[in-house]
């Protein structure tokens, strides 16, 4: 058995059922064989059956569940709403465990430590936010989840290291042991809601994550919701110890970033000025704010001191297509914010900058542009793209000059050659297409690779498209 693969001890000899065959579930069944369990597997996707071997497939509507210890399900399997799926329903009724890769992960490595993020936004960019800071700090850690590699992908970390999970409220529904020794509950706004039955099982699904490990388990919470700022009264003072966190009020006891962007420490007292965020260019936005206050008490928690965590958040490179800062031509930026497939991303970035030079378009997203009126008056011009070319030209009605791109390539040669003859203090060149991609590119990250490749080959040119 290789040092470099989990493995899960105390459950050789016994047999679980894997549904869901994505990559959660492959990685699980492989490490369940590797620690001698029998796998009983199966996915209703023919195409995912065809990526195991063939000798642990069973369709488990078949089982025989007093012969099973546990159903491993891969969190996009609805477990109540809408509809059960009929294993999930059939393991209930036996009385079986219904447990997730997530706890798997943590019976493999006890003797570990576990940050888990969870929130309605920002999860990812907390996430790995959090693990470059540990890294750069010489700590051992390997980061995944719902983010990145399957839990049981990653390597083991032994009793020094540490595992930074991001982890969805479908994952916390199937994970009954609370496994963070640091929770992170960024925020919370509607979503997910058909799969939760509701806004209250929603929030009853992230309130999983706060769950205490033990007496000195710690609980960070964003305040600036009110589902938020209700679990944070609800459980202030339980077993797990709890931290506000806010961009928007000086947090009592907490940590807090004021209206100018200055991170202050106030968990052991008086407000400690900690450091200017708007210094740190790939975290822009009061968004990345609450991002970066909660990497900051998380890391805070595990052991470093204020000056390495602000030289891991200095050396942060970014999030791929979330505002990538890709690179700065003649004083403009150039911003890859591909992920945001919606006006309600875009308008995280919008809120951001000045002078923008806005690429637009893809295929459309109900309602279209609604509620980004107010950022108008920080667009210089908008480049249109894709399906939704037409449809956002009357949309905007003249609000700001805007061309019919068309393609991608066109619109950054367009955006570069008008944002360098302008000239103007601040200018972004931004894509944040406010779209999916799926009319041009056949995800949000190869439309945001194809950008990224076009501002490398201006630069490569000395600023000339």
């Amino acid at each position: 058995m290789s040092e470099l693969s989990l493995h899960i001890p105390g459950i050789a000899g016994g047999t679980f059922a894997v549904l869901g065959l994505g990559r959660s579930g492959a990685a699980t069944a492989e490490t369940l064989i590797r620690s001698g369990a029998r796998v009983l597997a199966w996915d209703d996707s023919e195409t995912a059956r065809a990526a195991v071997p063939a000798d642990i497939l069973f369709d488990l509507k078949n089982a025989d569940w007093d012969n099973i210890a546990a159903l491993v399900m891969s969190p996009g399997i609805p477990l109540t709403h809408p509809t059960p799926h009929p294993v999930a329903a059939a393991a209930k009724a036996a009385g079986k465990p219904i447990i997730s890769d997530i706890e798997l992960l943590a019976m493999s490595q006890p003797g570990a430590r576990y940050v888990a993020i969870t929130g309605t936004n920002g999860k990812s960019t907390t996430t790995t936010l959090i693990a470059h800071v540990l890294k750069q700090a010489g700590k051992r850690v390997e980061v995944g989840g719902n983010l990145g590699q399957a839990a049981l992908s990653l390597l083991p970390v032994g009793p020094d290291g540490i595992y930074v999970l991001e982890l969805s409220s479908y994952q916390l529904d199937i994970t009954p042991t609370p496994i963070a020794d640091v929770a992170l509950l960024l925020n919370i706004t509607p979503d997910h809601l058909d799969r939760h039955g509701g806004m209250e099982g929603y929030i009853a699904a992230k309130e999983l994550i706060l769950r205490a490990k033990g007496k000195t388990s710690l609980g960070i919470v964003g305040v600036d919701d009110a589902p938020c700022r209700q679990l944070f009264a609800k459980l202030k003072g339980g077993d797990r110890r709890l931290i506000p966190i806010s961009v928007e009020t000086a947090a009592q006891g907490g940590a807090y970033v004021d209206k100018n962007g200055i991170l202050f420490d106030a968990i052991r007292g008086a407000p400690e000025k900690i450091i200017d965020l708007k210094s740190i260019a790939r975290l822009p936005g009061k968004h990345n704010w609450q991002n970066a206050v909660a990497a900051y008490v998380t890391a805070k928690a595990l052991g470093l001191s204020a000056a390495e965590i602000v030289a891991g958040f200095e050396s942060y490179p970014g999030l791929a297509h979330r505002q990538e800062l890709v690179a700065t031509l003649g004083g403009v930026r150039y911003v890859n914010d591909s992920k945001a497939t919606n006006a309600d991303a875009a308008e995280k970035a919008l809120a951001c900058y000045d002078n923008i030079y806005w690429i637009i378009g893809g295929k459309p997203k109900e309602g279209g542009l609604a509620g980004l009126e107010s950022y108008y008056g920080r667009i210089r011009h908008g480049f249109l793209i894709g399906e939704a070319a037409a449809a956002f030209a009357k949309q905007i009605n003249r609000a700001f000059p805007v061309s019919m791109s068309g393609t991608l390539d066109k619109a950054v040669a367009d955006a570069h050659a008008l944002a360098q003859r302008e000239k103007k203090p601040g200018a972004v060149v931004l894509l944040s297409p406010a779209c999916a991609s799926f009319d041009q590119y056949p995800n949000f990250e190869i439309r945001g690779n194809r950008f990224r490749a076009l501002v490398e080959e201006i630069a490569q040119k000395g600023g000339k498209a």
